[in-house]
């Protein structure tokens, strides 16, 4: 799956809510943004695999035909070059709406994180100092490879 689909709430949300005026980070609000993009890693790694899994098993499409039609299933002109079958493009279509359900309920759990757990405004502290701060950065990834041990297929 592709990377950008869980990028933009994030970004949307970064301008949506308001930027504080300390830009302090504590250890405690490092530790909480962590945990919350540890969880968005998780979830996402989850729809990866899902779909992988998908795709293995299906009898209709081989992982490789997969990649190379769900680039070009929205333009007719291609799938008819690359000789798509009706049965192929259902199934790309069909793991596609599978994706974007699951990348809704990702980017509503990214939002609620930011908001609930994190907070609207030390969210986007901590992120606008993990881009400028060397040394937060640092004990950030140490914190998010701490995290990750824990993690389903993520080694």
């Amino acid at each position: 799956m592709k990377a950008k689909f869980f990028i933009i709430p994030i970004l949307c949300l970064l301008s949506i809510v308001a930027f504080t005026q300390d830009a302090t980070v504590t250890e405690e609000e490092l530790t909480r943004y962590a945990t919350a993009m540890d969880s968005i890693n998780e979830m996402s790694a989850e729809v990866k695999e899902m779909i992988t899994e998908l795709v293995k098993n299906n009898k209709v499409v081989t992982a490789t035909r997969y990649n190379e039609i769900s680039k070009i299933i929205s333009d007719e002109t291609k799938l008819a070059e690359a000789k798509a079958t009706p049965e192929e493009i259902a199934f790309v279509k069909e793991l596609a709406a599978k994706r974007d359900s699951a990348t809704v309920q990702i980017n509503a759990a990214v939002q609620s994180l930011a908001k609930d757990f994190v907070g609207a405004a030390t969210f986007n502290k901590v992120r606008k100092a993990l881009s400028t701060d060397a040394e937060l950065k640092g004990k950030y990834e140490a914190l998010m490879a701490e995290l990750a041990k824990d993690n389903p297929g993520v080694q």
